[in-house]
């Protein structure tokens, strides 16, 4: 059985459409959405509307964890800007050019930033969509948990602690658990070109001592201190920034 992982698609439909080549299903675990590419500044929902100039300032806002002054700065620019309507229009752009490319099957869980109310109008019979619930591919039973938690960031698909817990706790026995952001390992965390630690989940880390599945797989840090490390049987394993690489992750057994 060979399944292929990705994470973080951020609008690479291109690379998407040839995922599962060679596979027997696609997982995906999440943030399909490109609002803006921080290694070019032209592309995404972002600069399209304002311009790379504006997003040039403000990914160096953020970047610089000066979160208020990069908030005034979005604030001014979506003063005049049907900021829902015209986010949701580029997001169902995107979203129709890479749920059609989703092989079949395909198994997916949303990111961070990702509009999961959108998710039912795109996603084919192919495509299952799982959040807090399990699927059986190949003999091995997956769970999936989708979102991210909380952050200064303030990104679109943010829950609770105790929401994610519960999502987590309602899998029960998995044998690879899969999700958008890692378990609460620093290392696993830390983004070495942003220079911060991204949210990982204590939850998380607690159903893989808890639970030990083979394997623990996410995205969400695109450029990770570690990739992958080792939790008494669970190989931990960052999937890689799809975006940027445009080959999935492979697992075999």
């Amino acid at each position: 059985m060979r399944v292929h992982v990705v994470s973080d698609v951020h609008g690479n439909g291109r690379d998407l459409a040839a995922a599962g080549e060679g596979a027997d299903a696609l997982v995906c675990l999440g943030d399909l959405v490109l609002f803006i590419d921080y290694a070019d500044h032209t592309r995404g929902i972002f600069p399209d509307l304002f311009g790379a100039e504006n997003t040039t300032r403000y990914v160096e806002l953020r970047t610089a964890r000066r979160f208020d002054e990069a908030r005034e700065l979005s604030a001014r620019l979506w003063a005049d800007v049907d900021k829902a309507g015209a986010v949701e229009a580029a997001v169902r752009r995107q979203y129709a050019e890479l749920f059609a490319a989703f092989p079949t099957p395909t198994y997916a869980t949303y990111g961070n930033v990702d509009l999961p109310a959108l998710w039912p109008e795109y996603a084919g019979e192919g495509t299952t969509v799982l959040d807090g619930r399990t699927a059986d591919i190949g003999g091995l039973r997956f769970g999936f948990v989708g979102g991210g938690l909380p952050s200064p960031m303030r990104t679109p698909f943010e829950v609770d602690e105790e929401t994610y817990a519960a999502k987590v706790a309602a899998l029960g026995e998995v044998d690879v658990l899969c999700s958008h952001i890692p378990p609460l390992v620093p290392e696993l965390c830390y983004d070495t070109v942003a220079r911060r630690f991204e949210r990982g989940s204590e939850a998380l880390l607690e159903a893989v001592h808890a639970v030990r599945p083979r394997y623990a797989l996410f995205g969400h840090v695109h450029q990770p201190l570690v990739r992958r490390t080792r939790i008494g049987r669970t190989e931990c394993v960052n999937v890689g920034h799809f975006n940027a690489t445009g080959r999935p992750w492979v697992l075999e057994w």
